[in-house]
């Protein structure tokens, strides 16, 4: 059986994960949610110092603190970013890295280097004007869905995430990762792609080509970009068959 680290992405704590970690023990494996500095129960913790270098330490004292073993990194999202940092440095206390609707990160690269140089700016200027000029608030759906598919999440859940959502640190973002950043060549690397990111891998975008290739095992799981929420039991089954 499996131990599963649940990292959510940005502006989500461990809640995010609850329905997808009770069906993962269900089948019988260990599933622990975390939730990372400035988020969620922990937002009082967070402040400008916040940035990646925080969210990886906060992945690798949780493994430490619990005295975990050949674990599996789940990452949704902007966790990519910090999960990948983490996964460079746990050395043989890692097994496996899963990263779910998203994709590791390479040396120098960061959450901005993501969009446009007009969006980062846009999100600097929130950052500034309704953040006290450290905190992401979440943008509206219309954002949001203009570059993450919102298929599978009905109205009471968007609500739900919408309420329990937490401004992200900003620095999580504007820092870029440093090395480490290469897990051991032993490390089962899996991906699971939702609807957009399944449709830029089969349509062959040069970036993410390598993901199509061995050592990546590809699982495609046909929902929006949350589906810890839009798709619980059909993410946990994946899960399993994943580790299986």
């Amino acid at each position: 059986m499996a131990t599963f680290v649940l990292v959510p992405g940005a502006w989500l704590g461990a809640w995010a994960w609850a329905d997808t970690a009770r069906a993962v023990r269900q089948c019988g494996h260990t599933a622990l949610p975390l939730t990372l500095t400035g988020l969620s129960e922990r937002a009082d913790q967070g402040g400008p110092r916040t940035d990646l270098d925080t969210h990886i330490a906060d992945i690798m004292g949780f493994v430490a603190e619990h005295e975990l073993r050949d674990v599996t990194l789940v990452a949704h999202s902007y966790a990519a970013a910090p999960v990948t940092g983490a996964a460079g440095r746990l050395g043989d206390r890692l097994e496996r890295v899963i990263y779910v609707d998203s994709a590791p990160f390479a040396a120098g690269m960061g959450m901005l280097d993501l969009m446009s140089p007009q969006a980062a700016d846009d999100l600097r200027q929130q950052v500034d004007a309704s953040g006290d000029g450290w905190r992401l608030p979440m943008p509206s759906w219309e954002v949001l869905g203009s570059s993450s598919s919102l298929d599978g999440l009905d109205e009471g859940q968007r609500d739900a995430l919408r309420e329990r959502a937490t401004p992200q640190p900003f620095g999580t973002y504007a820092q870029r990762l440093a090395g480490p950043v290469e897990p051991g060549p032993g490390v089962d690397r899996v991906l699971i792609a939702c609807h957009d990111f399944t449709g830029l891998l089969d349509a062959g975008a040069p970036m993410l080509a390598y993901l199509n290739q061995p050592p990546w095992r590809r699982f495609d799981l046909p929902t929006g970009h949350w589906p810890m929420l839009s798709a619980s039991a059909e993410l946990a089954r994946v899960l399993d068959e994943a580790v299986s």
